[in-house]
């Protein structure tokens, strides 16, 4: 898959019954995902094991960590430590980049 143009928006469908994941890119712990959630889709609380970002595509998402929730809008990106416990609601269809460090 190196060296190739991506239309990132089309790799999945934020339509399906349940979220679309797809693997990009790998190397070790880190990694690059792109995920498709539709609208009030949850994923549930986790922790991420390494520095994490999310890039939002298309759509629009909430980060939830703790007492504090975050609204990341198409084009917008929010970075956070790893260890860090939260979980993610789709405001609407949406797709986003999940990158690993």
């Amino acid at each position: 898959m190196f060296y190739n143009v991506l239309k990132v928006k089309e790799i999945v469908d934020a339509k399906h019954e349940a979220s679309d994941k797809k693997l990009l890119m790998e190397n070790g712990d880190s990694s690059l995902y792109i995920i498709g959630l539709k609208k009030e889709e949850i994923i549930d609380t986790h922790t991420s094991i390494c520095d994490a970002a999310v890039y939002v595509v298309d759509g629009e998402i909430e980060l939830h960590f703790d007492a504090e929730k975050f609204t990341v809008k198409e084009e917008e990106i929010l970075m956070f430590k790893k260890d860090t416990q939260h979980k993610v609601l789709a405001k609407k269809d949406s797709k986003f980049l999940l990158i690993k460090l």
